[in-house]
């Protein structure tokens, strides 16, 4: 029995060891603790957002007229696959947690599955790179920025002497910065360290940017769809107006479109930085709700010039897609707001049609945006 007693002993002293030796690993590179950091790379994309410290957006739905109905429909079958197929089959290999259909300003068609309901925040992912673009954009409009201004001369301390230094936000906003930051996102473990997900895990993002200012290619010179852009855009935000993204987009958006519900943006750590590129975490409703505003024009959350600049391709990336100020054209007067896992917020103004969908879907299965968005086309075009 002793023996057993020793043996036991030695065990849990060498996972103690091990652990301490892990803790300060992951403390040296600003990740969260071991446990925490395993758990955010195992959980599903609906659980995310609770995995890490947030700001709130605060809602003032009293202050906003609520969702109308209107006649709804019944969309039967979708083409997927290459094939026409049950509606249900396409929500069921997408792994849809919400989708919602507004035509003329109203609710045609909302559906929520796995649990998930009207009130259910859910995780954007990329979708916030919009939304830290209508914030870019209110600031210029206001002549707190411009777009020829170079993200070290808004933040000197983050000056590299190299070709980073002429970054400029046009550059960020288009993706055409040339920061050597790959959005390279690998499945499982091995994926975690990686620098898009060492951005996405951390608890210091200006450490992280810091010790990853190499410079890919010169400023302007070739596009490629990198988050970290956008991190330094909202470093941008904090900096000119001296309060959180969540502040500021409380006050400048969520008020004015007259969300529902409290939203959160995740930050590194509390009172920190909101990770502008990734984070932004709200209900289907009220990310509908912007995509009406933005499309509609009212009530107004951009200006006439910022909604044409969102509206207008810049460069050619992934799918051969166009895109600018963070906002993506898979077709003609087509703008939409994509995120990893499966988020899409599509805006149709010739059809006057916003479609949410809101998803669970494996890192893997990125690649599959191009047929998803052909779906969300056929159905915005059926009427």
């Amino acid at each position: 029995m002793s023996t057993l007693i020793r043996v036991l002993r030695n065990i849990v002293i060498g996972v103690f060891i091990f652990y301490l030796a892990l803790f300060g690993f992951t403390k040296a590179i600003r990740y969260p603790e071991p446990i925490a950091t395993i758990k955010l790379g195992f959980a599903p994309a609906s659980k995310t957002p609770d995995l890490m410290p947030f700001h709130q957006i605060v809602a003032a739905p009293s202050t906003f007229a609520p969702w109308q109905k209107g006649e709804s429909e019944v969309i039967d079958q979708v083409t997927w696959n290459g094939k026409k197929q049950d509606f249900e089959v396409f929500l069921n290999e997408t792994q849809t947690n919400a989708f919602l259909v507004i035509r003329k300003g109203k609710i045609t068609y909302e559906e929520y599955f796995n649990g998930k309901t009207q009130s259910t925040v859910l995780p954007s992912y990329s979708v916030a790179k919009t939304m830290t673009s209508l914030l870019v954009g209110q600031l210029i409009d206001e002549g707190k920025i411009k777009e020829s201004d170079t993200f070290v001369s808004i933040l000197p301390e983050f000056k590299a002497d190299s070709s980073f230094d002429k970054v400029t936000i046009k550059d960020l906003l288009d993706m055409n910065s040339g920061i050597g930051v790959s959005d390279n996102y690998p499945t499982g473990p091995s994926g975690w360290g990686v620098a898009i997900a060492q951005m996405y895990a951390s608890t210091d993002v200006n450490w992280f940017l810091k010790n990853n200012r190499r410079m890919a290619e010169e400023p302007g010179t070739f596009a490629e769809y990198r988050s970290v852009n956008t991190q330094m855009l909202g470093l941008i935000i904090q900096k000119i107006t001296g309060r959180s993204l969540a502040e500021e987009f409380t006050d400048r958006v969520w008020q004015k479109v007259g969300a529902d519900y409290d939203a959160t943006w995740n930050v590194d750590h509390k009172q920190g930085h909101e990770k502008a590129f990734c984070c932004f975490n709200a209900t289907a409703r009220d990310y509908a709700r912007v995509g009406q505003a933005l499309m509609s024009g009212d009530p107004k959350i951009a200006s006439t010039s910022w909604k044409a600049r969102l509206s207008t391709p810049a460069v050619t990336l992934d799918y051969g897609w166009g895109y600018g100020a963070q906002m993506w054209h898979p077709y003609p007067g087509v703008n939409l707001m994509l995120g990893l896992h499966g988020q899409y917020i599509y805006q149709d103004a010739l059809h006057d049609t916003v479609i949410v969908k809101l998803s669970d879907m494996p890192t893997s299965a990125d690649g599959i945006s191009e047929k998803i968005a052909a779906v969300l086309k056929e159905i915005s075009e059926k009427n």
